[in-house]
């Protein structure tokens, strides 16, 4: 007896769904099915060396089954339990904007879906568990340096109200993966780890976009069919007979749930950096970190991404636009689903007011105002942004120093002003005296436009401080505890999950993780660009 025996797997996506009636796991074109059946690789000498006590809690697993040599296998790839049904997603998708034809989780295998207590069947993926159908040339490995900003950013996200997909443990393989980090021909081994993420489905926009472009139009049906059954539940039939109007009404929901959740990546300083559309969740959920990052100082042109480095076209101010763009894509794979593209069309169209609304609250809450005045307003924020580019300001400590400026009448420039220094990398060389006018006159025009709403300064601070985190998983930040964990020290991944866990209250002790980047994290690998390589 097993003692993971009374967790219970609901495998509808694999006892539903069409399979691939080809059962040898080697790369190659997979036609006619969603998935591929296919076992995680063992792995050498697991350990897991961290995992989120939340996760465990929802997928009601015990601290008695967490502890347990066949949850480290299972997690690790080592053992597929008896009621799972392991296989990897056939998906296709648009990277940079250029179809790329048959993708699929090359290094991500779905372990089952587990059903849980109050949260219903939760899928359970490893991510770097070794070589599926979709590998094409590479080994569907992933290292220890990856995996760590995984882990750690999937629940920190989540803390932060960001959609997403979550992380239940970390786990060393044992094994050691050639990578070549840069793309520069310097491939060096580096430890290998995997991931278990968790996510209702893992289910992308790419998953609709492959059967549509290949004419399978009676896959494509199931797929959205299946999907709308099992995750919009609302929009499913009385007669159970899905027309045109529940396919738009089902695209009409996703364009929602994408741009609610880029509007949070706005709100946080989150730099996706890798937004194809075989990365996009269909149900608004951030998914895949790859070489994803926080704004340190408050840069819209900026990227994480060493791929997109000249182009740009994932930058923090372009991702509200590769969405709509994303979502056209997903409109044209369901086309045939529906009787007049304008229904789709129709929905597509309702992103720019609906992103631009949401975009709007956020931004009032973000500065403490009561409700947005667009002729006032809409101004008010280009003139910040302005500002904040002007010189490198930090923009998590921007907003949590001006929830500290006093709103009242009479208070000096410099009082108003001296909140917000700490939020400046380089004061003595970039603030000139221009630019501290235009602070200053922006100032008089925030505290005006705060006080015609009567919203007392300390009410003011409240709200801020709930909608501005102290605490984001800074690029060094992560770096550090890779640092610390290759070199066989975990706890920092412990100690940085423990912190992100409460990202919008001050932590006495934890200031150092409200800190700016430091000058040694400026250009360094790891702490400023990122490639897809891992």
């Amino acid at each position: 007896m097993s003692v993971l025996d009374s967790l219970v797997f609901d495998n509808r996506f694999s006892e539903e769904l069409p399979s691939d009636s080809v059962t040898v796991n080697a790369p190659r074109q997979v036609r006619g099915a969603l998935f591929s059946r296919v076992e995680p690789t063992p792995t050498s000498a697991p350990s897991v060396i961290a995992r989120s006590d939340e996760m465990l809690e929802l997928l009601g697993i015990t601290e008695e089954q967490a502890n347990s040599a066949e949850f480290v296998d299972m997690v690790s790839g080592n053992l597929v339990l008896p009621g799972l049904d392991s296989f990897a997603m056939r998906y296709g998708g648009h990277q940079f904007g250029n179809w790329a034809g048959q993708l699929g989780d090359g290094r991500a295998i779905n372990l089952g879906e587990l059903s849980t207590p109050d949260h219903g069947r939760q899928t359970l993926q490893l991510k770097g568990a070794g070589p599926t159908p979709y590998s094409r040339s590479a080994d569907g490995l992933a290292v220890l340096r990856s995996s760590v900003r995984e882990f750690i950013t999937s629940e920190a996200m989540f803390h932060l109200g960001v959609p997403t997909t979550r992380a239940l443990s970390l786990a060393l393989t044992g094994d050691e993966v050639m990578r070549d980090m840069l793309y520069d021909g310097n491939p060096a081994l580096e430890p290998g780890a995997v991931v278990c993420r968790v996510a209702p489905s893992f289910i992308r926009f790419g998953s609709f976009e492959l059967p549509s472009s290949l004419n399978e139009i009676d896959l494509l049906t199931t797929l959205a069919d299946f999907t709308i059954r099992e995750y919009f539940p609302d929009l499913w039939p009385d007669d159970g007979r899905p027309n045109g109007q529940t396919y738009a009404d089902f695209y009409g929901q996703v364009v929602r749930s994408t741009a609610d959740m880029i509007n949070h990546w706005q709100r946080v300083g989150f730099v996706h950096g890798v937004m194809n559309t075989d990365n996009m969740s269909i149900l608004g959920l951030t998914i895949d970190y790859g070489p994803y990052g926080w704004l340190e100082d408050y840069d819209p042109d900026w990227t994480p991404n060493t791929t997109d480095r000249h182009g740009k076209r994932y930058r923090f101010a372009n991702q509200a636009g590769v969405g709509h763009w994303n979502l056209m894509q997903l409109a044209n794979a369901l086309v045939p689903l529906v009787d007049d593209p304008k229904m789709l069309q129709d929905g597509l169209d309702g992103y720019v007011a609906y992103f631009r609304e949401g975009h709007q609250e956020m931004f009032a809450a973000k500065l403490g105002l009561a409700a947005w005045d667009v002729d006032r307003d809409d101004q008010l924020m280009l003139d910040l942004l302005d500002l904040m580019a002007a010189a490198e300001t930090d923009m998590t400590l921007f907003y949590r120093g001006l929830a500290n400026v006093s709103t009242d009448d009479g208070v000096s420039a410099d009082d108003r002003f001296a909140p917000l220094l700490e939020a400046f990398y380089l004061p003595d060389e970039q603030l000139t005296d221009e630019l501290r006018g235009g602070w200053d006159a922006w100032l008089d025009r925030y505290c005006a436009r705060v006080r015609s709403d009567g919203t007392a300064n300390g009410k003011r601070k409240e709200a801020m401080d709930a909608t501005n985190p102290l605490y984001v998983m800074r690029n060094y930040l992560a770096q550090l505890a890779i640092d610390a964990s290759t070199e066989g020290d975990h706890s920092k991944i412990s100690e940085l999950l423990d912190v992100m866990g409460n990202p919008y209250t001050e932590q006495p002790g934890m200031e150092r993780f409200a800190e700016k980047r430091p000058d040694w994290a400026r250009t360094r690998v790891g702490c400023s660009m990122l490639s897809c390589s891992s």
